[in-house]
C-alpha cells in the first residue's frame, strides 16, 4: 500500500534526502474537479529525485511521494498554519496555482471533512515514514541531516517579487540545524561563482524542515530550493542535461559537506 503513497530508499549514512512535491498522481476523482490548467500540475518541483539520483552513491536515504501537492501538500502542517504570514502562499490541500490562478473549477474545492480523509490517507503515512527513517538513521549515527530538496520556477509574481536566486538555503533563520553544519554549507556556496545565492531569504525552509529540524536531538534540517532555470527548460518541464550537469557537482558537494561531523 505505501508504494501507492512513497517510495523509500533506505541508506546507511545519516543522511535523508525528502523530496515532497516530485510526486505528479492526481487521482481520477480529483482529477476531475481541477481546472484545464491544474491538471498538467504545472507546480510540481520537476525532476529533482532525478536531480539527485547520485545521493544513493553518497549512502543517503530518499524518500519521495507518488501524488502530487494538489493532492495534498506534505511540506505544510496538518492544520494548515501558513509558513509565510503577511505573503501569498499556498495551502495544505492549495486551491491556488504558484501563478495565482485556481487549481479547481468553481465549487468543487475540497471540503474541511475531505481535507482530513486526505490528511489521513497521504499526509499522516509520509510523515510517520520520515519519522521513521530519521529515528532509524540518528539511532544508527547518533546524528542525522535531512536534507530538503525543492525547486520552484524562478519568476513567480504571485508569490514573490522580481527574479529569484538559482540556489536558496533555507535553515528557519539558523534554528533548524546547528551553527556549524550552517557555517559549512555556507563556505560552499560562497567558494562557488557558477550560481547566485541567497540563504534564509524568501524560501526559509518550509514545515517539515521546521518541525523536524532539532539540532539539540540529533537532527540538522536544511531546505534548498532551486530555480528550475538551472536544470531543465521552465516553459516545457523537460529535463536539460547540460543545466544539470553543471549544478550537480555542487550539490554533491553541499551533500557531502553536510555528512561531516
Amino acid at each position: 500500500m505505501t508504494d501507492d503513497i512513497f517510495h523509500l530508499h533506505r541508506g546507511s549514512a545519516p543522511l535523508l534526502v525528502s523530496i515532497p512535491h516530485n510526486g505528479t498522481r492526481v487521482p481520477d476523482a480529483i482529477a476531475a474537479r481541477l481546472t484545464p490548467e491544474a491538471r498538467e500540475v504545472p507546480d510540481t518541483d520537476w525532476h529533482v529525485e532525478r536531480l539527485y539520483a547520485f545521493a544513493r552513491e553518497l549512502g543517503a536515504s530518499l524518500l519521495v511521494p507518488t501524488h502530487s501537492r494538489y493532492v495534498i501538500d506534505l511540506n505544510r502542517s496538518e492544520d494548515d498554519t501558513s509558513l509565510y504570514p503577511g505573503q501569498n502562499t499556498t495551502g495544505l490541500c492549495p486551491v491556488r496555482r504558484f501563478d495565482g490562478g485556481p487549481v479547481y473549477l468553481p465549487g468543487q474545492e475540497p471540503t474541511p471533512d475531505e481535507i482530513v480523509a486526505r490528511v489521513h490517507t497521504w499526509w499522516r503515512p509520509y510523515h510517520d515514514a520520515l519519522a521513521g527513517e530519521l529515528e532509524r538513521l540518528r539511532a544508527l549515527h547518533g546524528r542525522v541531516v535531512l536534507w530538503e530538496a525543492h525547486s520552484i520556477r524562478g519568476t513567480l509574481p504571485w508569490l514573490f517579487e522580481g527574479r529569484l536566486p538559482d540556489l536558496n538555503l533555507g535553515t528557519a533563520s539558523g534554528a533548524s540545524c546547528s551553527s556549524a553544519l550552517q557555517q559549512r554549507l555556507d563556505a560552499v556556496l560562497a567558494a562557488q561563482d557558477g550560481f547566485d545565492v541567497a540563504v534564509n531569504g524568501r524560501f526559509k525552509g518550509g514545515h517539515i524542515t521546521r518541525h523536524y529540524g532539532r539540532p539539540a536531538a540529533g537532527v540538522d534540517a536544511v531546505q534548498l530550493e532551486i530555480s528550475q532555470r538551472c536544470y531543465m527548460d521552465e516553459s516545457t518541464f523537460a529535463w536539460d542535461g547540460d543545466r544539470a550537469a553543471r549544478l550537480q557537482p555542487l550539490l554533491r558537494e553541499l551533500l557531502a559537506t553536510a555528512l561531516l561531523d
